[in-house]
């Protein structure tokens, strides 16, 4: 495909429309083409000063009604497993986690810390919005 460069460096104009086909479209997986991603705003009681926590990347927001899963792509404020964040002195502690989007479809979900060892948490039966923005609090 040939592509005629403008004077600025950074902007490339095709000038051949690529032509996708029906049959093509129809056999990508429909969760493919979900750009959107979920961010979950959690806050979490401290009970007592220099409470270590941390985040496990196997961390799921599960469809209630499909086998649908979302994954973790970014946690902010809270480190990665086996990495603990030291928590000094607050009542709740907030972190955010960025997943990968769910289909259209999804009406509700479950925050799941899928951990081998006791101690993950879970939020069930998320109701979804439409800005797929959540603050939850997990206790």
């Amino acid at each position: 495909m040939a592509a005629v460069i403008s004077k600025r460096s950074d902007i490339v104009s095709p000038q051949k429309k690529i032509q996708v086909g029906v049959d093509l479209l129809a056999s990508v997986d429909p969760l493919i083409l979900e750009d959107s991603y979920i961010y979950v705003h959690c806050s979490i009681d401290v009970p007592t000063p220099g409470l270590f926590m941390r985040i496990w990347k196997t961390t799921v927001l599960r469809d209630c009604h499909s086998r649908a899963k979302a994954t973790l792509i970014h946690a902010e404020n809270i480190s990665y497993a086996p990495v603990w964040t030291h928590v000094l002195n607050c009542e709740k502690y907030p972190f955010l986690l960025i997943f990968s989007a769910l289909p259209r479809t999804c009406s509700a979900f479950d925050l799941i810390e899928d951990i081998p060892q006791p101690g993950g948490f879970a939020a069930l039966n998320i109701a979804r919005n439409q800005s797929d923005v959540y603050h939850i609090h997990l206790a």
